[in-house]
This record gives C-alpha cells, sequence and structure tokens, in this order.
C-alpha cells in the first residue's frame, strides 16, 4: 500500500488517482490514516466481502437455539456464536434480529 501526506494527494490528485487504480493509498493528516483511496474493482470487491460477512453473521444469529440466548447476556451469547462487536451492532439495528428477538420473547 502506498501512503502519502494530504498535502501531497492535493497538489498531485492525478497521481493520487493513477495509483490508486492499481494499489491502494493511504493518506495521512499529522502521520495518522485520514482516509483510503481504491480502485472501484477493490471497492466492489470490499462491499461483496462486507455484504458476504453481514448475511453470514445473520444467518449464525438466526440458527442459535433461542432457549440458550435467554440464559446469557447479549455480550455471551454474541462470543459463543463467534460474532464480534460489529456484528453485533450491525444485527441490533437489523429488522431480522427485532423479528427473532420478538419470537424469542413470546416464547
Amino acid at each position: 500500500m502506498v501512503t502519502m501526506t494530504s498535502k501531497v494527494a492535493q497538489n498531485s490528485f492525478g497521481q493520487l488517482l493513477d495509483t490508486a487504480q492499481r494499489e491502494p493509498v493511504a493518506i495521512t493528516r499529522h502521520g495518522r490514516p485520514a482516509a483510503y483511496v481504491v480502485s472501484p474493482q477493490m471497492m466492489d470487491e470490499l462491499l461483496m466481502e462486507a455484504r458476504r460477512k453481514g448475511s453470514k453473521a445473520a444467518a449464525d444469529m438466526m440458527a442459535w437455539d433461542p432457549r440458550a440466548i435467554k440464559s446469557l447476556s447479549p455480550s455471551q451469547a454474541a462470543a459463543a456464536i463467534g460474532l464480534i462487536d460489529d456484528d453485533v451492532t450491525r444485527l441490533a439495528g437489523s429488522d431480522i434480529f427485532a423479528r427473532r428477538r420478538a419470537s424469542i420473547v413470546r416464547e
């Protein structure tokens, strides 16, 4: 991955775009990453991977035994099925999780 400062990126934007077509570019500000520039192909791959992971996390949560979830805290239940905090946050706001939670409460 190529790294360049925000000032260099601003002053050589064309070069930034050309480089991003070949490999990701990290743009730093005050020595810390501020942004990443990637090609459209890489962005498509990243989005597809994120969707795949999101679907797997939702399926894992739906497959979990509802009786076992009742006896665990939310963080324990998530850890037991291999979800990470980002997965739990995303699922907590999803319609799938809300419907599943409603069915558990009714049981």
